[in-house]
């Protein structure tokens, strides 16, 4: 069966991050425990940053790192130094301040002209990762995943095409209205992780949340990220849940 969301309210940006962050820790050592690592999907936009500060200033000890494997769930169609790049921005504010190896870093080469030909071979990146057989998905311990203005996440946009994607991991998906490719995982992958977090806030997401979990009909895109043997967590501050 499709997880359900289980929604949790925080009265501050700050408790959210912090309650992340203890999630991600918690999540974390229970996946070593279990199979002797912690596969993460790291996510882009700007509210990751401050579930990443936490991390660094307040939880710098709480897993192995050497066990932690970070991939990115979507990534803009921009070299890694660009300050559009989702690898840079979670570079700069946490894979630099941690004992992580690079070696633990798997970033989409976003930097090839050919978007479609950068998802194929981060595609082939997570194949070898996670030695999957063809036609297999990897299982993520932990997804971390935004929530647009529009309902979108990761790079899965309304009426753009990757939304029917099924037989890919990771696809280049056109978005008319940004005029670029976006690089993106499919729903058959966000929906085969062990966990995945929407971490939202902010009183202007407000009315997309309220569409998101309480109007079915609304057929955004966030709504179609359930995974079938796992957990969908819905983190919100007090702004965002403002209509809930």
């Amino acid at each position: 069966m499709p997880a359900e969301p289980q929604v949790r309210i925080f009265g501050s940006p700050q408790e959210l991050f912090r309650a992340a962050a203890e999630e991600f820790c918690v999540t974390g050592s229970k996946s070593i425990q279990d199979h002797g690592r912690f596969t993460v999907a790291l996510s882009g936009g700007s509210t990751p940053r401050g579930l990443h500060q936490e991390l660094v200033t307040n939880f710098s000890s709480c897993l192995p790192w050497d066990k932690v494997f970070f991939f990115w769930g979507d990534e803009r169609h921009v070299p890694p130094d660009s300050s559009d790049s989702n690898y840079r921005m979670a570079n700069e504010t946490l894979l630099s301040k941690l004992p992580i190896s690079p070696e633990n870093i798997f970033r989409v080469p976003a930097e090839l002209p050919d978007a479609r030909g950068a998802a194929g071979k981060y595609e082939q990146t997570l194949q070898q990762f996670f030695r999957s057989k063809q036609g297999a998905f990897p299982k993520f311990d932990f997804i971390l995943l935004g929530m647009g203005p529009d309902g979108h996440t990761a790079s899965l946009f309304p009426g753009t095409a990757a939304l029917q994607a099924k037989d890919h991991l990771v696809v280049a998906n056109w978005v008319d209205k940004l005029n670029t490719f976006r690089i993106t995982f499919t729903y058959p992958v966000l929906n085969n992780a062990a966990s995945v977090m929407f971490l939202v806030n902010g009183d202007e997401k407000a009315e997309m949340v309220r569409r998101a979990l309480k109007d079915p009909a609304a057929n955004l895109p966030c709504q179609k990220v359930r995974p079938v043997d796992g957990e969908l967590l819905w983190y919100l501050d007090k702004g965002a849940a403002l209509k809930l």
